[in-house]
C-alpha cells in the first residue's frame, strides 16, 4: 500500500524553507529509505528540467554555490542521485542534518517510521557556525 507524505524543510527556528508531496511505495519504511525516496525524487524534478542552473534539495551537489533558496550550478547539468543519497545519509550520520516525524527526532537510518494520514516530516539542516 503506498503513502503520500507532506515534508518541510525548516530552520531551527520553526520557519518552513520549503515544503513538498512524496510518493512512498510503503506505509512502513527506515529513515535510510525515506532519505534516498526523498534524494532520488528531486534529483529526477531537477534533471527533468532542461537548463536548470538552480538546484533545490536536501543536500548540496558538488561544485555549486549555495544560494538563499537552494544551490546554483556554474552550468546546466544532471546531478547524480546516488551520490546525493551518500551525502544526504553521511549528513544525517554527523547531524548536519535532523530529520524530526511528528516532532520525535529519528535516531538512525535504520529506524522504522510508519506513516499514518497526517504524518509530519521535518528535514532541518544545521549550519556550523564561522569563528569561535
Amino acid at each position: 500500500m503506498s503513502a503520500t507524505l507532506t515534508v518541510f524543510d525548516e530552520e531551527l527556528t520553526g520557519k518552513k524553507l520549503n515544503e513538498f508531496t512524496l510518493e512512498l511505495p510503503e506505509e512502513r519504511l527506515t529513515v535510510r529509505e525515506l532519505i534516498r525516496s526523498r534524494v532520488y525524487q528531486e534529483v529526477k524534478d531537477h534533471n527533468d528540467q532542461a537548463n536548470q542552473t538552480e538546484f533545490r534539495g536536501l543536500v548540496q551537489p558538488t561544485d555549486t554555490e549555495q544560494t538563499l533558496n537552494g544551490f546554483r550550478l556554474k552550468k546546466p547539468r544532471q546531478i547524480d542521485w546516488k551520490e546525493q543519497f551518500e551525502i544526504a545519509t553521511e549528513a544525517f550520520e554527523s547531524n548536519r542534518i535532523l530529520i524530526l516525524v511528528d516532532d520525535r527526532q529519528a535516531e538512525s537510518l535504520d529506524e522504522e517510521i510508519v506513516l499514518g494520514s497526517g504524518t509530519r516530516v521535518s528535514f532541518l539542516r544545521l549550519t556550523l557556525l564561522v569563528g569561535g
